[in-house]
């Protein structure tokens, strides 16, 4: 089981940095972060945890994104990396706006759509590759 969390974590990570690096280097490119930004802020809207700080914010988001995908990951792509990489990806453009979510950081036009899917796909692979080189 911890081949898998440690596979799941490793496509993950390879997801946030490829993102990471296109978002800081390009135009016209996916901005998950916002949409993660987004939810967590609706998400503790009504609790008691209150997140401060736009680097705050970030920070949180980043790992909550990393946790999440990480789960997610260890549990799908290490038996199918295509399907579970294009299901997260299709997921990530398909639900923010019935989420009641801004979609245009992933879906405001096509380029953002098939490179949201490409970067899920690119995390299944990953990890799916991770997998099969220690398991």
């Amino acid at each position: 089981m911890y081949k898998k969390i440690l596979a799941g974590l490793g496509g993950a990570i390879a997801l946030n940095i490829l993102h990471e690096t296109i978002r800081k280097n390009f135009d016209n490119v996916p901005e998950i972060n916002k949409l993660g930004e987004e939810a967590l802020m609706k998400i503790t809207e009504h609790t008691p945890i209150n997140i401060t700080g736009k680097d705050n914010i970030y920070a949180a988001t980043l790992v909550g994104d990393i946790v999440s995908n990480g789960i997610y990951y260890a549990t799908t792509a290490t038996k199918s990396d295509m399907t579970s990489g294009l299901l997260a990806g299709i997921g990530a453009v398909a639900l923010p706006k019935s989420l009641g979510l801004n979609e245009d950081p992933v879906a405001e036009t096509t380029q953002k759509k098939l490179m949201t899917i490409g970067y899920y796909l690119f995390g299944a692979i990953v990890t799916r590759v991770i997998y099969n080189k220690i398991k």
